[in-house]
């Protein structure tokens, strides 16, 4: 499990490395912030589609094969990524990272049940999405401090190595893994009829886009808005990065007493962390505190939506988590190409009240959409 773990680690990370790098990624490449956003953009609208594609396409090949081969496609992208001497490399490289992250992710989902006795489904679906969650708040901060140690090529050729290795961890811990059964493309989306399945959906949609609308472009708002030096952007991140953690714990512990109730808590304190930055968060002091919560409530985001949706069509794991990571991954899309156009025409603070707007028109889709009824054993973790 540890091994898939560290798969779902390494895709979102290699997905999110530009957050942390967009400013140095810019002057190298001769573009634009709003342009160089474009990198996260691209990766997750082909995440997006490749998701329920890749795990269509793939059939009944074994799951092993498939991902030790995403993994190596994975780290080819990254060092592509690292050595692209313009803008049209740097993207074609991005959209490679998109089909190994979503071919990865998706599959990855319905592993843990095929890995452990049944008891242990739970928890070990935990330990396989933890790595989404903890590359979600951690990888960011750590291609920012690789990013000043050895420049920003040298955090994607980290990214690359870290590929090759988790492909040989891969091919040697995990059993061979044939599919259960093929998944149609069509029933994947027929998953869309279920409300609750569409009602998670859409709350994803929510906060995902809101959330990349402003941390996309996290770098230029702390520097701008909050007035932070480059020396201390990795450790205002960190503190970002461990409060995520915290927060995925928090969340996995509250599912079992209420998936909407947690959500929506989710939902309030990102749209107040991120509203409240160009109020409160004007000095380092204040927009590390508001990073603290803003780290707490996406860090409750990935377990608390997949406990949705495992809920709420418990027959199609691997369909209904190809949904979601195509949906997650859109929503990443989708939010950091609307921040980029923002900030380029009114600057940092627009991503902000973007970002924080989303967020809240999550609340009454999450009160008022269908919900799962059933409760669950508190797990306390999860990706």
């Amino acid at each position: 499990m540890a091994a898939v773990a560290a798969g779902t680690f390494t895709v979102v990370t290699s997905e999110m490395l530009p957050v942390g790098l967009l400013t140095p990624i810019s002057g190298s490449l001769g573009v634009s912030g709003g342009t160089a956003g474009l990198t996260l953009t691209v990766t997750g609208l082909v995440g997006a589609l490749s998701a329920p594609l890749v795990t269509a396409a793939v059939g009944r090949t074994d799951r092993r094969v498939v991902l030790c081969s995403l993994m190596v496609l994975l780290a080819a992208a990254n060092a592509l990524a690292a050595w692209s001497p313009d803008f049209a490399v740097m993207t074609a490289a991005r959209v490679l990272v998109g089909v190994g992250m979503g071919g990865v992710w998706s599959l990855a989902g319905g592993l843990g049940a095929r890995l452990v006795p049944a008891g242990s489904v739970g928890p070990a679906t935990s330990v396989v999405f933890s790595g989404v969650a903890v590359a979600s708040v951690v990888g960011v901060p750590a291609g920012a401090y690789l990013g000043e140690l050895a420049g920003w090529r040298g955090s994607f050729l980290a990214a690359a190595g870290l590929a090759l290795l988790v492909a040989a961890a891969l091919a040697v811990l995990l059993p061979p893994l044939p599919a259960e059964r093929a998944v149609a493309l069509g029933g994947v989306v027929r998953l869309f009829g279920d409300a609750r399945v569409a009602t998670g959906l859409a709350v994803v949609a929510l906060l995902v886009t809101g959330h990349f609308a402003a941390y996309t472009y996290v770098r230029p708002v702390l520097e701008e808005v909050s007035g932070v030096r480059a020396s201390m952007i990795g450790t205002l991140l960190l503190v970002y990065g461990v409060a995520g953690i915290a927060g995925n714990f928090v969340a996995g512990a509250r599912l079992g007493r209420s998936v909407r109730g947690t959500v929506l808590a989710i939902g309030l304190a990102l749209a107040a962390s991120v509203l409240l930055i160009p109020l409160l968060g004007v000095s380092v002091a204040g927009a590390a505190v508001l990073l603290l919560v803003w780290g707490l409530a996406y860090g409750g985001v990935s377990v608390s939506a997949q406990t949705w949706l495992a809920l709420a069509a418990p027959e199609a794991r691997e369909g209904v988590t190809s949904l979601f990571v195509g949906v997650f991954n859109g929503a990443i899309a989708l939010g950091a190409f609307a921040g980029g156009l923002a900030v380029n025409a009114s600057g940092p603070h627009a991503v902000l009240w973007l970002g924080g707007a989303l967020a809240l028109g999550a609340l009454p889709v999450t009160l008022l959409g269908r919900a799962p009824e059933v409760s669950v054993p508190s797990t306390g973790s999860g990706g």
